[in-house]
């Protein structure tokens, strides 16, 4: 699951003039590409706390869909990208198991807003990120993983039904893999947020 050393991204230094730190919190289900997501933009070497999936892990978390993933997030991915001189964004990829859900709420502490990574195949999964997002009051946008295994092809529409997405809640897909797909993804929030700010600034 690493990268090779040809793949690394340079350590790239943190300018002196940066002063303003927005904070950004990927979550979604156990193997939905939330780590792979962070890895693919991040402008540093991603810190992870990735450890190889053990015989006691069997029975507790749930690999439907992900049979093949011998690794896992037991604390958090971390990740830096640079907006201009002066602003810098952090991206928080929370764990995905259940039974390291009850850090979710610490990492949304101080979130200027999040990504839901939905994975077609096990959209349960996604119910609890939304429910945790919505009960802290945190603006999302949701983003599919599409993976080549899927062979349902849920449209974007079906896909905002099955999770009961309001019509404001911005929907897209994505390739976790894929620099300029994730960074449309995080564009997509921006402007999300920014929608946001305004309405609220017009409000009587």
């Amino acid at each position: 699951m690493g990268f090779a050393t040809s793949e690394l991204p340079a350590r790239t230094p943190l300018g002196q003039s940066a002063d303003t730190g927005l904070k950004i919190v990927v979550v979604g289900g156990f193997g939905v590409g939330k780590t792979t997501l962070v890895r693919s933009v991040s402008e540093i070497r991603p810190l992870n706390t990735e450890e190889v999936m053990t015989q006691a892990g069997a029975g507790v978390d749930v690999n439907l869909g992900v049979e093949k993933k011998t690794t896992t997030t037991v604390a958090f991915d971390f990740g830096r990208i640079s907006i201009g001189e002066r602003v810098v964004l952090y991206l928080f990829g929370a764990p995905g198991q259940e039974r390291f859900w009850f850090l979710w709420d610490r990492l949304f502490s101080g979130t200027l807003g999040a990504i839901v990574l939905v994975d077609t195949r096990r959209m349960n999964d996604s119910w609890y990120a939304i429910d945790r997002l919505e009960h802290h009051g945190t603006p999302f946008v949701v983003a599919v993983n599409r993976f080549e295994s899927d062979t349902a092809r849920f449209t974007l529409e079906e896909i905002r039904m099955a999770l009961a997405l309001p019509d404001n809640v911005p929907l897209l897909d994505c390739d976790a893999r894929g620099r300029d797909s994730v960074k449309r993804v995080l564009i997509t929030l921006v402007e999300h947020l920014q929608d946001l700010i305004q309405a609220q600034e017009i409000q009587p």
